[in-house]
C-alpha cells in the first residue's frame, strides 16, 4: 500500500473515531451488547427493522479509534440493506480484516469505504477491535440476549 493511501486510510479512521456517525440510542429497536475483554472496548448496537430491511442502525459505546470507526462505518454501510445483505457484508468485512495482508489488499477494492480496514490484518491484535461492532450487529439481528465477546 502506498504511503499516500495509508495516510488517507488513517485520516478516514481518525475522522470516524473522533466524530462517529449514528452514535445514538434507538428506543424500541433491537439491541445487543458487545465487549472486547482484551482492550476494554464496549459497544451497544441498535437495529430498527422494517420487515427484513435494516431501516436504521446505530451504536453507542467506548473504545479505540479503530473500534469506534468500524462501528460508525458499519452503521452507514448496512443501513437500508436486508438482513441477508448485512450478513454477506459481515462475512466480507471479517474476511478482509482476518486475511493475510496480501489477500486483504486484493479484496479491498470491492469493499468500498470499508477498504480502509484492510491494513488491520497486519495487526492481529486489532482485528477484534475492528470486528466488535460487526459481531454485535449479528447478535442484534439474531435477537441474542447475552453479551457478545470477542474472546
Amino acid at each position: 500500500m502506498s504511503g499516500d493511501l495509508r495516510e488517507l486510510y488513517q485520516e478516514v479512521i481518525l475522522d470516524h473515531g473522533r466524530r462517529p456517525r449514528n452514535f445514538k440510542e434507538l428506543p424500541g429497536a433491537r439491541r445487543a451488547e458487545g465487549f472486547n475483554p482484551l482492550c476494554g472496548d464496549r459497544a451497544t448496537v441498535y437495529v430498527d427493522l422494517d420487515g427484513d430491511r435494516l431501516r436504521d442502525v446505530s451504536f453507542q459505546g467506548q473504545g479505540c479509534s479503530i473500534s469506534t470507526a468500524s462501528a460508525s462505518m458499519m452503521t452507514e454501510s448496512v443501513k437500508g440493506k436486508t438482513r441477508a445483505e448485512a450478513e454477506q457484508l459481515f462475512e466480507r468485512f471479517h474476511a478482509l480484516v482476518t486475511a493475510a495482508p496480501d489477500e486483504a489488499k486484493a479484496a479491498a477494492p470491492e469493499m468500498g469505504k470499508l477498504a480502509v480496514f484492510s491494513g488491520v490484518s497486519e495487526f492481529p491484535v486489532r482485528v477484534k477491535c475492528a470486528s466488535l461492532a460487526w459481531h454485535t450487529l449479528r447478535a442484534a439481528l439474531a435477537g441474542q440476549a447475552e453479551p457478545v465477546s470477542t474472546e
